[in-house]
């Protein structure tokens, strides 16, 4: 019922009362916002914990929600707010200790059992493998960027925000916005230049 409505017509919608309407834009953003979460600080738990506390903050803010600009732009407004709130809150404890998890999957029972089973032709060890490889490139290369450049670049990737809802989101202007993301495009490129 609610897949082809816009973010801001289903945001509305559950201001209303439709929690079907949140649903869909949940489903529409979490991997996205997750991801963006993710780039930022480096941790999956702490990126999990962040983008759970930003879609409590749509749920308590639904009722005061105004489609003034799109939906991603204030989405990713809380979200930017929210990790500046992390980065003051363990400013400390991140200089001295900083180090980004890696997350391993843990088999239960119903893992086991598929274990034995031959995988498809994309989930063959070489192709997973080699998505692996390509994923820890990527992500070596982005945080490899300043923050305030990647944010601009995960923000226009994964959250599709144009160079004026980035800059509404981050409070910044339009042309610095527009300088970080080339900037991060110009060391992006070359760093991933053989995986093209």
């Amino acid at each position: 019922m609610h897949g082809d409505w816009n973010d801001e017509r289903l945001m509305l919608a559950y201001r209303t009362g439709d929690t079907e309407a949140f649903t869909a834009l949940y489903r529409r953003h979490r991997g996205p916002l997750y991801r963006y979460m993710l780039q930022q600080c480096g941790n999956a738990g702490v990126a999990e914990e962040l983008y759970q506390d930003v879609w409590i903050k749509v749920v308590n803010a639904r009722a005061a929600y105004e489609p003034l600009a799109r939906f991603t732009t204030w989405l990713y407004r809380i979200a930017h707010h929210r990790l500046i709130d992390h980065y003051r809150q363990h400013a400390r404890h991140l200089l001295t200790q900083f180090a980004p998890d890696v997350v391993g999957d843990e088999a239960d029972g119903a893992d086991d059992l598929l274990a034995g089973l031959p995988a498809p032709g994309h989930e063959t060890p070489h192709v997973l493998h080699e998505r692996r490889h390509v994923a820890r490139r990527i992500d070596q290369a982005l945080a490899a960027l300043p923050a305030a450049q990647r944010e601009v670049f995960m923000m226009a990737e994964e959250g599709g925000l144009t160079l004026e809802e980035i800059a509404s989101a981050t409070d910044c202007g339009r042309e610095t916005v527009k300088s970080r993301l080339r900037y991060a495009l110009n060391k992006l490129r070359p760093a991933l230049q053989d995986l093209l």
